[in-house]
């Protein structure tokens, strides 16, 4: 009906000369300003995408500087076995251990996503995907060049790495290790699984678990294919409700750089 629409057009026209503002019941200096308030959860991820975003631009442009030394650093930790009765068997069986507390100098690198994407920036998202580590407590083997040392600096607070041991690889394979086959996740559990995958690829050079476990420590010639056959290791949380609730991989968490003391953790 046009006669309605112009009658409705002309007396918008009219109220614009009046009150060119707009609506003073709504907008008057008089009222109240409305306020919306967003949920607590909401500004916090995005107080902590801001912040990491921060965070990843300044590593990206000037690196680490001081917070990542370029030398070996080695510390000591008291050691203590698990299942003992009483304080006095805790104190004759406690060992003083010396480890590497950093992964420099190291040819092999296992890292381990810690956190869920909240508050992710997407820089980072797109290099924890790149690494195929999609969800939290998944686990990769990484030769540790200088890229990967950048990747790893720019993505510190979401996960943990250090130098595992050829003991820590050979049980990691043997008991999570599953291998992608025609695109499907395949269990380790026979050496006739790894002859028929990596036989041909590797001209012989690896047909059974220990050859993998040995390419994977040496970074031999076929650590390139071994790696990419293996799927991402599906890791156990850590159980404690203080570390889930307390710690929280901050503020004395388990986030970043931790050597070799990666094998004292509670993963495996």
């Amino acid at each position: 009906r046009k006669h309605d629409l112009d009658e409705v057009k002309a007396h918008r026209a009219a109220q614009q000369i009046i009150n060119p503002k707009g609506n003073r019941k709504v907008f008057s200096k008089k009222s109240k300003v409305v306020k919306v308030l967003k949920p607590e959860t909401i500004l916090a991820r995005a107080r902590s995408m801001r912040n990491h975003s921060i965070r990843y631009k300044r590593v990206l442009k000037k690196g680490m500087q001081k917070r990542a030394s370029k030398t070996q650093v080695v510390k000591t930790k008291i050691v203590i076995p698990d299942g003992l009765d009483d304080v006095e068997q805790e104190q004759e069986m406690q060992r003083e251990v010396k480890y590497v507390a950093n992964s420099v100098g190291g040819k092999l690198v296992f890292i381990i996503r810690l956190r869920e994407p909240n508050g992710m920036p997407k820089n980072v998202k797109k290099i924890l995907n790149n690494m195929k580590l999609k969800s939290s407590n998944e686990g990769i083997f990484l030769r540790y060049d200088e890229t990967t040392k950048k990747k790893l600096h720019l993505i510190e607070p979401w996960v943990t790495y250090g130098i595992p041991s050829k003991n820590i690889i050979n049980d990691l394979i043997r008991r999570r290790g599953h291998g992608k086959i025609d695109g499907k996740r395949i269990p380790l559990s026979d050496n006739v699984v790894v002859e028929k995958a990596l036989s041909d690829e590797t001209d012989g050079a690896v047909i059974c678990v220990d050859d993998m476990v040995h390419e994977l420590h040496t970074v031999g010639s076929e650590f390139k294919k071994v790696n990419s056959f293996l799927w991402t290791f599906q890791l156990t949380s850590l159980s404690t409700k203080f570390q889930k609730e307390k710690l929280n991989y901050k503020d004395g968490g388990e986030y970043g750089d931790r050597g070799e003391e990666i094998e004292l953790q509670g993963w495996w």
